[in-house]
C-alpha cells in the first residue's frame, strides 16, 4: 500500500503530471523539458526526482544528461495518463512544442551528419538490398518477443519495425546524432515501450541475461575487437535466448577499408561460429542475401552461460 500511495501522491500534481504525459511518449532530458514547459530547471530538476524515486519515470544518465521516460513497468502512471483528457488544451500545447522542438533536434543532428561526411544510411550507400536484409531478419525472429536490444540501433529503423513484435525494446549506439534521430523517429511513431540510450558496445550498462533477443545489424565490420562485441552481446542474453547477427560476408572490396573506414572486409561462418560458441551460443542457421555485396545473416541460441563453456 505505501508504495501505491507515494506513486499517487507524485503524480498528484499539475507539473508532474504533464511531465509524466511529455516522458510517456518518448524521452527527454532537463533541458528539453525546461523549454517545452517553460519553467526553471531547479524546479522541473526536484518533480522529476520524486517521480523516478516513486517509480514512475526511469532516469538513464548519458554523457553530462540524463533521459527520462515512462518505463514499460509503470503501469499507474499509464492508468493515469489514459484518464488525461486527449483534448486538454494546456497538454495539447505541450505536445506542440515537444513536436517542434523533437523536429529541431532531428535537423541539427541531420546537420551534424552533413557537416562532417558522415552517412549513416550504409544501406543505401552499398546498395544494399535493404527490404530482403529486413525481410530475412523479421523471419528469423520469434513471432512475438519480450525483451530485445539493437545493438548498434543508429536512427532507429529496425526497433521501429519491431516495435509491434516486442514488449520492450532497447536500442544502443555510440553516437549521440544517431541517437537524436532515433528518439525524434521513435516519438513520433508513438512507441513508448522502445527506448534508445548511448553505450559502448564492449561494456553494456546491462544486466547479465536480461534480454530474450540480442540483434547487431551491419555493425561489427566496424567493430576493432568482434569477439569482444559478441561476447557482450552473449553475456545480456537469456538463456534460450536468440541472437541475430547480420554482416557482409567475405569480400574482396579494398576501398571500404578505408573510405567507409570498415575494420574488416566481411566474416565467414567458420569465424562467426567460434566467436558465438565462446559466449555460449551456438550457432542454429545461417542464410546468404544476394547483392551488390553479399550479406550473411547468423542466428543463434543462447544455451549456458559462458564460464560454464570453459
Amino acid at each position: 500500500m505505501d508504495e501505491l500511495l507515494t506513486q499517487l501522491r507524485a503524480a498528484a500534481e499539475p507539473t508532474r503530471l504533464r511531465l509524466l504525459a511529455l516522458c510517456a511518449r518518448g524521452a527527454w532530458c532537463v533541458s528539453d523539458l525546461v523549454a517545452i514547459l517553460g519553467q526553471s530547471q531547479p524546479r522541473l530538476s526536484r518533480h522529476l526526482k520524486l517521480l523516478v524515486e516513486a517509480g514512475l519515470l526511469a532516469r538513464t544518465p548519458e554523457g553530462a544528461n540524463a533521459w527520462f521516460q515512462v518505463p514499460p513497468e509503470a503501469d499507474l502512471a499509464r492508468q493515469i495518463l489514459a484518464r488525461l483528457p486527449e483534448d486538454d488544451l494546456l497538454l495539447a500545447a505541450d505536445r506542440r512544442a515537444a513536436a517542434r522542438l523533437a523536429a529541431e533536434r532531428a535537423r541539427a543532428a541531420s546537420d551534424s551528419f552533413r557537416r562532417h561526411g558522415a552517412d549513416w544510411d550504409e544501406m543505401r550507400a552499398l546498395d544494399l538490398p535493404g527490404a530482403e536484409i529486413e525481410a530475412a531478419l523479421l523471419d528469423a525472429l520469434p513471432a512475438q518477443v519480450g525483451r530485445l536490444l539493437d545493438i548498434g540501433c543508429g536512427t532507429g529503423g529496425l526497433l521501429e519495425r519491431l516495435a509491434s513484435r516486442i514488449e520492450e525494446g532497447l536500442g544502443v549506439d555510440a553516437s549521440r546524432d544517431m541517437l537524436a534521430l532515433a528518439r525524434t523517429r521513435l516519438a513520433e511513431r508513438g512507441v513508448p515501450h522502445v527506448a534508445v540510450r548511448q553505450a559502448d558496445m564492449y561494456r553494456l550498462p546491462l544486466a547479465d541475461g536480461s534480454f530474450d533477443a540480442v540483434t547487431l545489424q551491419m555493425v561489427l565490420h566496424y567493430a576493432e575487437d568482434p569477439a569482444a562485441a559478441l561476447t557482450e552481446a552473449g553475456r545480456v542474453l537469456k538463456p534460450g535466448g536468440v541472437l541475430l547477427l547480420v554482416d557482409l560476408a567475405p569480400h574482396d572490396r579494398a576501398d571500404l577499408l578505408g573510405a567507409h573506414a570498415h575494420r574488416w572486409p566481411g566474416f565467414d561462418d567458420a569465424e562467426i561460429a567460434g566467436w558465438l560458441g565462446a559466449t555460449g551460443c551456438v550457432p542454429a542457421r545461417s542464410l546468404t542475401i544476394p547483392g551488390a555485396l553479399p550479406v550473411r545473416l547468423w542466428v543463434a541460441e543462447r544455451k549456458t552461460h559462458p564460464a560454464l563453456t570453459a
